[in-house]
C-alpha cells in the first residue's frame, strides 16, 4: 500500500495496477464461462475508490499532473478516504483548511475503517465536515445505498458543523463506465438515492461528479440543479463547463494532491457560505 503522502502519480499507478490485475483475471475466463452477475458486481478494492480516483484516469489534466492553484476567491478544503489513514487535522487547520468531506461507505458492504478518526478529528480541529458515499449503481438500489450510508456515518444534524452528505458518482472502477445502466436508469438511481436521503434527513445530498461523466452516463436528461449542490471535479485550472443545468459549482475539486492530505477543494464563496450549507 502506498502511503497517503505519496505523489499523485504513484497513487494512480497503484490504483491502475490493481485495475489491470482485475482485468487480467476477468479475461482469463473463457467467453462461455462468463462470471455470474453477482461476481461481476463484487466490490473488491473499495480502499482504492475515493472521490476522484477515476478522474485523472479518464479526464487527464492538460497541465501534466502539475498541482493547480485556483485563482478564484473561495474557502479552502479537502476530501479524504481510508486511503489517507489517520489524518493530522491540527496540521490541516494550521494550513488553512476550513471544511472536509470524508468517505464513509461504498455500495452496501464497505465502511471506511478510518472514518471515525477522520470525521470526528476534522470536527475537533474546527473544520466543518461532512461524509460521502462512493456509488456503485450496479450493486443495489439508490435507496438501499442511501440507507446504508445513513447507518454508517452519513447523517446530518443542524449543529452548524455538519455538511449534508455527498454522493460520489463517477467512472466505474470495476468495469463498464456507466455501470451497465442506461441514461434513464442512471438518472432514476441517482434520484432514488437523493430522495431517500432527503426523506430521512430533510437535506438534499451534494452530488460529486465530472461534466464528461454526467453527459455520457445520464445523457443530460436528469436535472438536479434546483435541489442538489454540485461538487465538480476538474484538474485543468478552472471548473470548466457545468454538468446539465447546474449554473455553478458549490465545491470545486481542483487537484488530487497539494497542501492537504487527499484531494484539494475550494468552496465557491467565503466561510459564511460553507456555514450556510451546513445549517440548511
Amino acid at each position: 500500500m502506498v502511503s497517503w503522502h505519496a505523489p499523485a502519480k504513484t497513487r494512480l499507478l497503484a490504483a491502475a495496477a490493481a485495475l489491470a490485475c482485475a482485468a487480467l483475471g476477468a479475461t482469463a475466463l473463457p467467453a462461455a464461462a462468463a462470471a455470474p452477475t453477482a461476481a461481476r458486481n463484487q466490490i473488491t478494492h473499495p480502499e482504492l475508490d475515493w472521490a476522484g480516483s477515476q478522474i485523472a484516469l479518464h479526464q487527464p489534466a492538460s497541465a501534466g499532473r502539475l498541482t493547480v492553484t485556483p485563482n478564484v476567491a473561495g474557502t479552502p478544503g479537502l476530501d479524504v478516504s481510508g486511503y489517507q489513514g489517520n489524518v493530522n487535522w491540527a496540521s490541516v487547520a494550521a494550513n488553512g483548511g476550513r471544511f472536509a468531506y470524508v468517505k464513509a461507505t461504498e455500495s452496501t458492504s464497505y465502511v471506511n475503517p478510518y472514518f471515525t478518526q477522520q470525521y470526528n478529528g476534522s470536527y475537533n480541529a474546527g473544520l466543518i465536515r461532512g461524509a460521502y458515499h462512493f456509488a456503485t449503481p450496479n450493486t443495489s438500489s439508490g435507496a438501499a445505498q442511501a440507507d446504508y450510508f445513513l447507518a454508517h456515518g452519513g447523517g446530518w444534524s443542524k449543529d452548524g458543523k455538519t455538511l449534508p452528505g455527498m454522493l460520489d458518482i463517477e467512472w466505474n472502477p470495476y468495469g463498464a463506465t456507466c455501470y451497465g445502466l442506461s441514461a434513464s436508469s442512471m438518472v432514476n438511481w441517482i434520484l432514488s438515492f437523493s430522495n431517500e436521503y432527503h426523506a430521512r434527513t430533510t437535506r438534499w445530498v451534494t452530488i460529486y461528479t465530472a461534466t464528461s461523466w454526467w453527459s455520457q452516463c445520464t445523457g443530460n436528461t436528469g436535472d438536479f440543479s434546483s435541489t442538489n449542490p454540485l461538487a465538480l471535479a476538474n484538474y485543468n485550472g478552472s471548473p470548466g463547463p457545468m454538468p446539465y443545468n447546474w449554473p455553478y459549482q458549490t465545491i470545486w475539486q481542483y487537484a488530487d494532491s497539494g497542501i492537504f492530505p487527499g484531494d484539494q477543494d475550494t468552496f465557491n464563496g467565503d466561510y459564511s457560505r460553507v456555514q450556510a450549507l451546513a445549517n440548511g
